[in-house]
């Protein structure tokens, strides 16, 4: 049985799309048209093909790259204390403040649970806000002195608080932001900031 040839290697014309006849051409010709078969980076000559790989002996030594820039510490990483002092009252005054309560004071101190009927031993540090001469107080709890442990919140005007509510405790991982924007949020749900 005789071999068949494909017209193209025999030399013949080829219709196009269009139906014009076009000469076939034994070696292959580049052409502007996009494609996919572009050669290997790896296995390509870099002195003509730009987007070639470096070969083996250019590349660099392990050893010698750069070191990685460490990631410095997140602020809730720190401890308790100090991230409360420097970090969590300072953002919380400051939102406070922008909220239209210029007169709020806050403190952070470890104390027992002032809530009426509630007469515990226990003591747990707490950050205490006020302003209104004191008319209108809150108080967020931390009894396992850690952000992302246990939290409470109470509030109060003018008396003691009666219920302690438990704040934050859905939540996987409390951020400073989670933990002033949360507190603003309640505190405006008690009609205590800006025009309210």
């Amino acid at each position: 049985m005789a071999e068949e040839t494909n017209q193209n290697q025999a030399g013949d014309v080829t219709p196009n799309v269009a139906g014009e006849t076009i000469p076939s051409r034994k070696e292959p010709v580049a052409t502007d048209l996009p494609t996919a078969n572009t050669p290997d980076p790896k296995t390509a000559n870099p002195k003509v093909n730009p987007n070639a790989a470096a070969p083996a002996t250019e590349k660099p030594d392990a050893a010698a790259k750069a070191p990685k820039k460490e990631k410095p510490p997140a602020v809730e990483d720190k401890p308790f204390e100090e991230f409360m002092q420097q970090h969590y009252l300072p953002a919380l005054q400051e939102a406070i403040t922008k909220e239209g309560v210029p007169d709020i004071k806050l403190t952070f101190a470890r104390q027992k649970y002032p809530i009426i009927g509630f007469d515990s031993a226990e003591e747990c540090w707490q950050v205490m806000g006020s302003w209104q001469e004191g008319k209108r107080k809150f108080n967020v709890y931390f009894p396992d002195a850690n952000i992302q442990g246990k939290k409470g919140f109470s509030c109060n005007e003018g008396k003691k608080p009666s219920t302690l509510e438990s704040f934050l405790i859905d939540e996987r991982k409390t951020t400073l932001d989670l933990l002033v924007s949360r507190l603003v949020y309640r505190l405006n749900g008690q009609k205590w900031l800006g025009r309210n």
